[in-house]
């Protein structure tokens, strides 16, 4: 799997972005961008955006530690570039707002998936519906970014991509 200078340089300007955006809203709980920047990146990339995710994790996990989190951020997110990758071809801007806010809505049900095989069913269930406030706050934002930033950053990427090429 080799890559051109132009790949790696773009899978690390993804990677930065998506860091310095999650940076910028960590102050608010449960509100992030980085779904979306998952959804924006896979559109226009394809499945290599889950090498970024993977970095991601690696990043999150140098800067926060090792946790289950980390387990569940090695699925979570090549799960999100897959579906905008199977979908893309047909999926339109208000399938990706109700993607973003299903993602926020059901994060903690995914993230409960590691809690199944530490202490079986109860334990799963019991740290997933713990969470659902947060879930939905979580749900709401994502599709309330969504709403708002899919059009101009889209926008943005179709013009970055299109001077790349030219260059």
């Amino acid at each position: 799997m080799k890559k051109s200078v132009y790949e790696i340089a773009s899978l690390g300007m993804m990677l930065a972005i998506i860091e310095v955006a999650k940076r910028s809203l960590e102050f608010i709980p449960n509100v992030e961008i980085v779904t979306l920047l998952f959804i924006l990146f896979a559109l226009h990339f394809g499945k290599k955006v889950i090498l970024v995710a993977l970095a991601f994790t690696g990043v999150e996990s140098m800067v926060w530690g090792i946790n289950t989190w980390n387990v569940m951020y090695l699925y979570i997110w090549p799960l999100l570039i897959l579906i905008v990758d199977l979908t893309r071809k047909h999926a339109s801007y208000w399938f990706y707002c109700f993607l973003s806010a299903f993602y926020g809505l059901f994060f903690g049900a995914l993230c409960s998936i590691p809690y199944f095989f530490i202490g079986g069913l109860v334990t799963q269930f019991t740290w997933w519906v713990a969470g659902i406030p947060y879930d939905v706050l979580h749900g709401i934002s994502n599709f309330i970014l969504c709403l708002v930033l899919f059009k101009p950053l889209d926008f943005a990427l179709t013009k970055v991509r299109q001077s790349a090429q030219n260059l």
